[in-house]
């Protein structure tokens, strides 16, 4: 392998405290040298006027293989991450078999190493089967490459259960992600609990059906010293009690998605399927909080909960629709325009939560720019303006919320291991 040159970028890389007009130099493919002139390298890529930072972490996606390939595959689905910036994604154990054996890992990891597209890290199930009931083999899905765990689509409802699974994660430091949702609170609810589903007409699902399962994952882990990571959080007292555990010190973090940090529960009235998600579109003052989170550091990590579904299964009666949104095309460009063009948030706190923080929480050898790191890359250009087209994506499914918006900022490139793996510069 050559080596390349990535010249004249605003280099932004928060694991190094790095924000400086640089060339960055990589030969087989590891992160060389900085400052280097560009005769000295065997291909140039010119990034002037563009930021590079390390490759985007997308710690929450759903590839949906096996299984329920009308949706998603694995081949679909990097090739997905790779046009919205990711150099990395870690996707759920929702697939039908789950990952609940070292087999359906292993499956997994060659699937992702045939399509060649960008890294693919692996979450083990909680519990066999994702029925809550029994242990998964936890240290033979470690063994195996899993890189933490989570029954996600549906919360682990049974407390002891998570108490040992607390206690055999503890053992081999790897977190436990949770989806948070009492699901005796949510039982045929379409959206948020409030005023609009009493006008719409349409079962709600409480604020506290999330903020109940947030309390109780916190106690376990602080009883147990377990480490915990809370997925798409969405409510205000979900937050002011994550808060206050990380003021205890208490080992957990949390992350958001970029459709509760834009949209609300208001987007319902079209009774568009695109806009169902759980946990649900929330009212305005729940966004205004997550933004606040942002800013403050509760919130670690910006995800896209990337959640594809056939066209005849998300276009039906919204009712019988589907949860779920696609992100992994459109995450970068809706942050770029919602938060940080109108200064809500900056560029190194938004590269901080989609690199470092997700790679830190799981694990990864990721996240940096670091001399001698794997040379993962993602150049952006803040400047682009695009529209969202579905019939563009290279995902398998269109369930987008944000067709037709008109966004600004966007990766132009996307370099994996050295190989430059996407790039439209």
């Amino acid at each position: 392998m050559g080596s390349l040159l990535i010249a004249g970028g605003r280099v932004i890389d928060p694991s190094q405290k790095m924000d400086r007009i640089t060339n960055i130099l990589i030969r087989e493919g590891r992160i060389a040298a900085y400052d280097v002139p560009v005769q000295e390298a065997e291909q140039v890529l010119d990034a002037t006027g563009k930021i590079v930072c390390p490759g985007l972490i997308d710690m929450h996606v759903h590839l949906r293989e096996p299984g329920q390939e009308e949706d998603e595959t694995i081949e679909t689905g990097t090739a997905a991450a790779l046009a919205g910036g990711f150099t990395t994604v870690v996707c759920a154990p929702n697939t039908d078999p789950p990952i609940d054996t070292q087999g359906v890992v292993a499956f997994i990891r060659h699937q992702a190493a045939k399509a060649d597209h960008c890294n693919v890290y692996v979450l083990g199930c909680v519990s066999k089967n994702r029925q809550g009931k029994e242990l998964a083999e936890i240290g033979q899905l470690v063994e195996a490459g899993a890189v933490g765990f989570t029954d996600d689509g549906d919360p682990i409802a049974d407390a002891e259960l998570l108490r040992q699974a607390f206690l055999y994660c503890r053992m081999f430091n790897k977190p436990i992600l949770d989806h948070a949702e009492d699901k005796d609170l949510t039982e045929g609810g379409i959206m948020h609990e409030g005023l609009v589903s009493l006008i719409l007409g349409l079962t709600g699902m409480p604020s506290a059906s999330e903020e109940v399962i947030i309390a109780r994952d916190i106690a376990l882990a602080e009883a147990t010293g377990g480490r915990l990571h809370l997925m798409h959080i969405s409510t205000i007292n979900g937050l002011e009690i994550i808060r206050r555990a990380k003021r205890r010190a208490v080992q957990v973090t949390c992350e958001v998605t970029p459709h509760h940090l834009t949209l609300t529960d208001e987007c319902l009235r079209s009774f568009d399927p695109n806009y169902k998600v759980n946990p649900p579109l929330r009212g305005r003052e729940h966004v205004e909080a997550l933004v606040a989170a942002l800013q403050d550091g509760t919130i670690d990590v910006i995800a896209s909960d990337h959640a594809p579904h056939a066209l005849e299964k998300k276009m039906q009666e919204i009712d019988q629709a589907p949860f779920g949104v696609i992100g992994l095309e459109t995450t970068l460009g809706v942050i770029a325009t919602r938060l940080i063009e109108p200064g809500l948030l900056d560029w190194p706190t938004v590269i901080e939560k989609m690199t470092i923080n997700p790679a830190r929480i799981l694990g990864l050898p990721k996240g940096t720019l670091a001399i001698g790191a794997d040379a993962d890359l993602t150049i952006i250009d803040p400047e682009a303006r695009w529209t969202v087209d579905p019939r563009q994506f290279r995902s398998k499914s269109s369930n987008t919320p944000f067709a037709g918006w008109e966004l600004k900022g966007r990766a132009v490139a996307t370099i994996v291991g050295g190989r430059i793996k996407y790039s439209c510069l």
